[in-house]
């Protein structure tokens, strides 16, 4: 499980440092990683055995339906398989960084099964124009939820 978040400023090469809270949980049962594209312009990255069975159920669906083929084009055409280096630090492809719009600095948001890394800006953006949409108690599922 994932949780928390982590600010990070990409060094010169667009790499990531993985901050070493998350290093070791992140490669149990693989060493390699995937990193791709989500569609609210931000990246995620999974271990690859969690990875593995999303990109098989997406990929089971019809691509005759413009909205699956859509999606399958996103997460898995853009999705990169990466290995962290000495350091624990992940190589961001230009494509992703492009995509993403992703500056010099990244927040790292822990999702449970993944991350999501969101341009620090955007964050910003994202996480407060949400605040003020958020209205939970139209939220049916959170009937009898409690914090």
């Amino acid at each position: 499980m994932f949780r928390g978040s982590s600010i990070v400023n990409l060094d010169e090469k667009n790499r990531l440092a993985i901050p070493k809270k998350f290093r070791e949980k992140l490669l149990e049962n693989s060493s390699s990683l995937v990193l791709t594209a989500h569609p609210e312009k931000c990246l995620i990255l999974y271990n690859i055995s969690e990875w593995i069975p999303i990109e098989k159920k997406l990929m089971s669906l019809s691509s005759f339906d413009t909205k699956i083929s859509s999606l399958q084009r996103l997460l898995v055409g853009y999705a990169e398989e990466l290995a962290q280096d000495k350091v624990g630090r992940i190589l961001i492809s230009q494509s992703l960084m492009q995509f993403a719009e992703i500056q010099e600095q990244v927040i790292i948001i822990g999702q449970g099964s993944h991350f999501e890394i969101w341009d620090k800006n955007k964050w910003d953006t994202k996480i407060n124009h949400s605040l003020q949409e958020m209205h939970l108690e139209d939220i049916n599922e959170l009937d009898g939820f409690s914090l």
